[in-house]
């Protein structure tokens, strides 16, 4: 016991100071929100469109129309497969969305979102409990959300934390595609949550179906079953992006 109090005292504060304080440095490869040039794109290439695995990105007759983030895997293929540099990713974290619309990327958008505060009302900004909900999902989505209750990230600083009970919770956090199999339980616990209440959608598969969107067994995201409140995009969304989203919900930033 004394060797372990030893450690915790060596080891010091270790919660970061992230939001009145400098976000966390992320890693080179972080790709982050997409930026599309207004100018530059062939006519008669779909290089980008025929390398994405989730057809995230359509096609108009004079180019890129959209990239939509509530699709994209953000593996960057299209980056790499466009011939002119039209498609970029500046790493950019704030990628968080009261509004589907507000997930597609159009050429000559800024680099750096307008982002607002979602602020979803006095009831959620001193304390926000959410029932977490695996629809389905990889693990990924759910690995990157429950890291914020570590000490690095304290969620709970904010009043921020995952509940057994959706009766004591404020909302559901729903990740992977839905199947039909986690449909009924899904309906359930929403319907368990008292109100008002919000519901979260985090990751390409809650969001849009990922790369099974078109697969019999799913049902496409969060969205074919509920009425989604805020959309965090990601594959999976970095831990600064699901955070991000929810301190809007709260209106701290």
């Amino acid at each position: 016991m004394l060797a372990i109090l030893k450690a915790r005292f060596l080891q010091k504060h270790r919660t970061m100071a992230y939001p009145k304080g400098d976000p966390p440095l992320l890693p080179e490869k972080y790709p982050g929100r997409p930026v599309i040039r207004e100018s530059g794109c062939r006519k008669d290439c779909e290089a980008c469109s025929s390398a994405c695995p989730t057809n995230a990105i359509s096609i108009g007759k004079s180019g890129i129309e959209a990239l939509d983030m509530g699709r994209c895997l953000f593996c960057r293929a299209c980056e790499e497969a466009c011939p002119d540099d039209v498609i970029s990713f500046r790493g950019d974290h704030r990628l968080a969305a009261v509004c589907r619309n507000d997930l597609m990327v159009r050429p000559g958008d800024p680099e750096e979102a307008p982002m607002k505060s979602i602020d979803a009302g006095a009831p959620f900004r001193r304390s926000l409990k959410l029932r977490q909900v695996s629809a389905g999902g990889c693990g990924a989505c759910e690995a990157d959300s429950n890291v914020l209750s570590t000490p690095a990230w304290d969620m709970g600083r904010f009043g921020i934390e995952f509940t057994a009970s959706p009766r004591h919770a404020d909302g559901v956090l729903v990740t992977g595609p839905v199947t039909r199999n986690m449909r009924e339980a899904l309906i359930r616990t929403l319907e368990a949550v008292p109100e008002p209440k919000i519901v979260i959608a985090v990751g390409a598969c809650a969001i849009s179906g990922g790369l099974f969107r078109e697969h019999e067994e799913q049902l496409s995201g969060a969205s074919s079953l509920l009425e989604v409140d805020v959309f965090v995009p990601g594959c999976p969304p970095h831990p600064l992006t699901i955070l991000d989203g929810l301190l809007r919900i709260q209106g701290r930033l």
